[in-house]
């Protein structure tokens, strides 16, 4: 049988906030009997989007990490909720707009702090992967149709070919650890919660301290495998995929004309290096 997941693209996403708005929009006020009720004006959104700073002036950059509901096959919420909260055969989780009334231990539950409490309502909610529209036709929740850098792709298929799909483009999913099997995945989940070492080569030409584009640099550490960059045009570079808090690396910078560095880099968050001079020339 085909069942629904979403996948969402970490790279892709600018933070403009639509898929958080389109669901304010498509639930504030509005009953759909059966999926949900009414979702307060302010409060906890069903969409979120949180950003994240990596690095240090010059070489640091931002990303967006989207979470919602993720529509587990092991959902903890269903395990003490009883028939309140019950899951579809394509795999959406609904909590039930009446039977949850006023279980705010389910809440509580969720180990991604996916459900929010409607205080006015006493009413544990969750983004619904829009299961209303989708029963009346629609092909893609609203997330999808208002995100404008494609960040969201919801399919319907088989757990065998999503499993394929999950090893072939080594897609991730939130808090692997605690095993609920989420149907929400990443792609470049590593923007957010990976570190870098970035910094900047130059050398001395004709007397005059210039970036150094095409430089190799590398390193080798014991917990990130073996990699190599080249600077770009302003001499930066940025290792990427590196564990926080993952301790001692070196970094290895080789160009034909101007020789090469090695500086080490004291991994705890993302570190710039700062500027590395390579030879005279």
């Amino acid at each position: 049988m085909d069942r629904w997941n979403l996948i969402i693209d970490v790279e892709r996403c600018e933070g403009c906030n639509n898929c958080a708005l389109s669901a304010k929009d498509e639930h504030i006020g509005n009953t759909f009997p059966g999926y949900s009720a009414p979702a307060p004006e302010k409060g906890a959104d069903l969409i979120t989007v949180t950003r994240r700073v990596r690095g240090e002036a010059p070489v640091l950059d931002a990303a967006y990490l989207i979470s919602m509901c993720n529509h587990c096959d092991d959902a903890p919420c269903m395990k003490i909720a009883g028939d309140a909260v019950r899951k579809r055969e394509d795999g959406i989780v609904i909590i039930d707009p009446e039977k949850a009334k006023g279980r705010k231990d389910i809440v509580s539950s969720c180990p991604y702090g996916a459900i929010v409490w409607n205080e006015s309502l006493e009413l544990p909610q969750i983004w619904i992967f829009d299961a209303h529209l989708l029963d009346q036709g629609w092909k893609q929740p609203r997330c999808v149709q208002s995100c404008p850098t494609d960040v969201f792709e919801a399919v319907k298929i088989s757990d065998a070919e999503m499993s394929r799909r999950v090893q072939d483009e080594g897609l991730e999913v939130l808090r692997p650890e605690v095993d609920t099997k989420p149907r929400v995945y990443y792609r470049n989940l590593y923007r957010f919660n990976k570190c870098f070492i970035g910094g900047t080569v130059v050398a001395v030409v004709n007397g005059v301290e210039d970036c150094v584009p095409g430089a190799s640099v590398s390193i080798v550490g014991e917990h990130t495998p073996s990699q190599t960059v080249t600077s770009d045009e302003f001499g930066e570079f940025k290792l990427d995929r590196v564990p926080p808090n993952s301790g001692r690396y070196e970094v290895v910078i080789e160009h034909p004309e101007f020789g090469t560095a090695t500086v080490e880099a004291i991994v705890k968050d993302s570190i710039n290096v700062g500027v590395i001079k390579l030879g005279h020339a």
